[in-house]
């Protein structure tokens, strides 16, 4: 996929702009998308582990280098222990803001300062590399829609298609109706849920979550 440096949380927090329009992504539907690729990366990473159904740090000093998956890390290891589903809502903001900090660094979003009714100070964030996200969007797409074998999927590219699927952001509607396209979601969260011991668990708690949210949350509800 393009911009394969990025996190899967970087690369989500990207797919869910609208690049047509520039639409701002800041949402609840995709702070819980972008908090739910953090959660799935750090369980690939072996970094977060299931316990009995617990969100659990491996251990106490590991770190990823990358500022929004160890802030999560940090959090989770500071908080009381929860659930898989429980941490794709629990603060999800304050992972969806490091993202986003860490989008326009790159320069994939540009920050415009802005004065709200001319006294108070504000910043909007506008989409700057539409053809990146727009790339993004089509990848997606194919992973989900393609005649590649979900086992010649790689895992991260499986993990991004299906969760954007189970939010509905970032991908055309329905893009996977029918009895084929469930088939294919199947095949695709099982090549996920290969990555690690566990990760059944974590995928099965986290893009649930994720789907519920995407089915009940207005896209324009803030979280």
């Amino acid at each position: 996929m393009p911009n394969g440096s990025l996190s899967l949380p970087a690369r989500l927090c990207l797919l869910a702009w609208d690049p047509e329009g520039s639409t701002a992504a800041d949402t609840a539907r995709a702070h819980h998308l972008v908090r739910a690729g953090a959660l799935t990366e750090l369980a690939q990473r072996g970094l977060l582990v299931d316990d009995d159904g617990i969100a659990t740090p491996a251990d106490l000093d590991s770190r990823t280098g990358d500022a929004a998956l160890d802030g999560l890390l940090e959090l989770v290891r500071e908080s009381l222990p929860h659930r898989w589903r429980a941490w794709v809502r629990l603060h999800a903001r304050v992972t969806f803001d490091a993202v986003r900090e860490q989008l326009v660094a790159e320069g994939y979003l540009r920050a415009e300062k802005k004065r709200v009714l001319g006294v108070f100070p504000s910043v909007e964030y506008a989409l700057a590399r539409a053809a990146a996200a727009r790339a993004l969007r089509e990848e997606a797409h194919d992973v989900l829609r393609g005649p590649r074998p979900a086992g010649e999927v790689a895992e991260r590219d499986a993990a991004l298609a299906v969760l954007a699927a189970a939010a509905g952001l970032g991908l055309p509607s329905d893009p996977v109706a029918g009895a084929r396209g469930r088939d294919r979601i199947a095949a695709l969260t099982r090549r996920c849920a290969s990555a690690a011991p566990g990760m059944r668990q974590v995928v099965s708690e986290v893009w649930d979550a994720v789907g519920d949210e995407g089915a009940r949350a207005p896209a324009s509800a803030r979280g």
